[in-house]
């Protein structure tokens, strides 16, 4: 009994041991972050800081890639009571990054610590950031170029020790594997150099060719009987286009006839008497008059014929009986009638304009040039000309300038001659000539079907892998094929030629935003 007296104050002093030991640990766990709870955590408790949805990386000490949302705006890191904020400030300026320190919580100077970024982007070799101090935060010492996608790694000293953060963020970008890209037809083009061909784009208007136009009158005076042809018809060269009835034409061709009769009785008077004198039966002087008869009966009838073919008719009516007065009006050239003034009954005069028939196989295009680009156009510039209202298109060359401008206009007027013959060029026609104005090399060039608007930039899709990234362009000088690269991409980078609208189309899909 004694012995059992003397353990229970001994068992008593133990269990209170125990007791105040569980005590202690429990108090001890409640202190520190639970496992699903960072450092980084903890000091957001303090600072009053709260996580933002969607804060990206996975806890990690001086490696870590955590990050919250900071009392400016950006991604906010922290090791060891050291706080580092990152900003990308761009209002009514060129973008730059913008850091800010802290300790515990607390704003530091801007020389507290040095800091060095290093940016990755796809297709790009890495570029790297220092920083200089500027009021309360570090700037960057370089623009921070669109898109704003790239992986970003931080390294800061700040008291002999050194930190490290990384982070990534992504922007118009979108993943498109092989199988996709054929299903939806996009060409993968490469960048690289090329051949500008620089066009001067100017109004004009088809009309005729001043060289081929003819003007038909009937060089005989006489009365209508029959209108052929009209207005708006093609004809062809030697066709009938009127009939008149001429007293001049029936007067010439008389003396024709009176002529070649005359003719044929000189000859048989001058043979006759040739055979007399041979026989010693007349004298040498009748030979001799009737062949002078003969001879002028020769020129008689020679002259009354070149009256009737510088007339272009024959001198016997031929198929149409025996009716001097006759005479066929035939068209001097194939082409369309533009002007008709002729009609049955009506009496002529000789110099009468009655047909205007052109030959259309050619037509000018007459385009207009302003002051400014006098003197880019020149005589024998490749041109192409192309319909306003179809898809009507030819090739030509500058053949004339006029050299004074137009009064009201003041612009000039330049020719471009184009092949017609199979009609589809209509004078009255309204078209746009684009004259080639010089050929440039340039070291980087993409095709004008790949630029697309995302953003408000103007831009190609850049091809890395599977994926496609926007490439904002700065563009120079253009064809109607290339244009000019003059930042933005690199010779040999590849991109989104044909149907890349469609990879813009798949961007809007996935909700890529301009992310900061």
């Amino acid at each position: 009994m004694e012995n059992k007296k003397r353990l229970v104050p001994i068992i008593a002093v133990i269990a209170s041991g125990i007791a105040l030991g569980g005590l202690i640990l429990t108090l001890d766990k409640s202190a520190q972050p639970t496992s699903t709870e960072s450092a980084a955590d903890a000091e957001a408790d303090a600072t009053g800081v709260q996580e933002p949805v969607g804060t990206r990386g996975s806890p990690g000490g001086e490696t870590g890639s955590q990050y919250r949302e900071g009392p400016k705006g950006g991604k906010l890191f922290s090791t060891d009571g050291f706080g580092l904020e990152v900003t990308i400030f761009e209002k009514g300026v060129p973008p730059r990054f913008r850091l800010y320190l802290y300790e515990n919580g607390k704003p530091l100077p801007p020389s507290a610590a040095k800091v060095t970024l290093t940016l990755s982007r796809l297709g790009a070799p890495a570029q790297v950031y220092k920083f200089k101090p500027q009021a309360d935060y570090l700037v960057a010492d370089q623009i921070v170029e669109e898109p704003h996608s790239f992986d970003v790694s931080i390294a800061a000293e700040r008291k002999d020790k050194t930190f490290h953060w990384k982070y990534s963020q992504v922007e118009a970008r979108v993943k498109m594997p092989d199988e996709m890209l054929k299903s939806i037809g996009v060409e993968i083009l490469t960048a690289g150099p090329a051949i500008i061909k620089p066009t001067l784009k100017l109004p004009g208007e088809i009309i005729f060719n001043e060289h081929t136009i003819v003007q038909v009158v009937p060089r005989l005076p006489g009365i209508v009987t029959s209108v052929e042809r009209h207005h708006g018809q093609q004809v062809k060269r030697g066709e009938v286009l009127a009939v008149i009835e001429s007293q001049m034409l029936a007067e010439l061709r008389s003396q024709y006839r009176v002529a070649r009769k005359r003719l044929a009785l000189a000859r048989s008077t001058y043979e006759r008497e040739k055979r007399l004198w041979e026989e010693k039966i007349s004298a040498k002087q009748d030979y001799l008059v009737a062949q002078t008869l003969w001879s002028e009966a020769e020129i008689a009838l020679d002259l009354a014929s070149v009256k009737l073919r510088a007339l272009g008719v024959q001198p016997e009516p031929g198929s149409h009986g025996n009716n001097l007065a006759r005479y066929e009006i035939r068209a001097p050239i194939s082409g369309l009638i533009i002007e008709k003034s002729i009609a049955l009954g009506q009496t002529l005069k000789e110099d009468e304009r009655i047909f205007t028939i052109a030959d259309v196989s050619t037509v000018w295009t007459a385009i207009t040039v302003y002051p400014k680009d006098l003197g880019t156009v020149k005589v024998g510039q490749k041109a192409i000309v192309k319909a306003a209202a179809s898809d009507i298109e030819g090739k030509g060359a500058v053949t004339y300038i006029t050299a004074l401008v137009g009064g009201q206009t003041r612009s000039a007027t330049a020719r471009i001659e184009l092949e017609n013959k199979d009609g589809r060029w209509r004078p009255g026609m309204f078209v746009t000539a684009e004259l080639v104005t010089e050929e440039i090399q340039v070291p980087v060039a993409v095709s004008t079907t790949a630029i697309q608007t995302v953003n408000d930039w103007t831009a190609v899709f850049g091809r890395y892998g599977q994926y496609f990234e926007a490439r904002p362009l700065e563009l120079g000088r253009s064809d109607d094929k290339m244009v000019e690269v003059l930042e933005g991409l690199r010779s040999g980078e590849q991109y989104a030629g044909g149907n890349s609208f469609a990879i813009k189309a798949e961007l809007g899909k996935s909700g890529a935003t301009h992310d900061h």
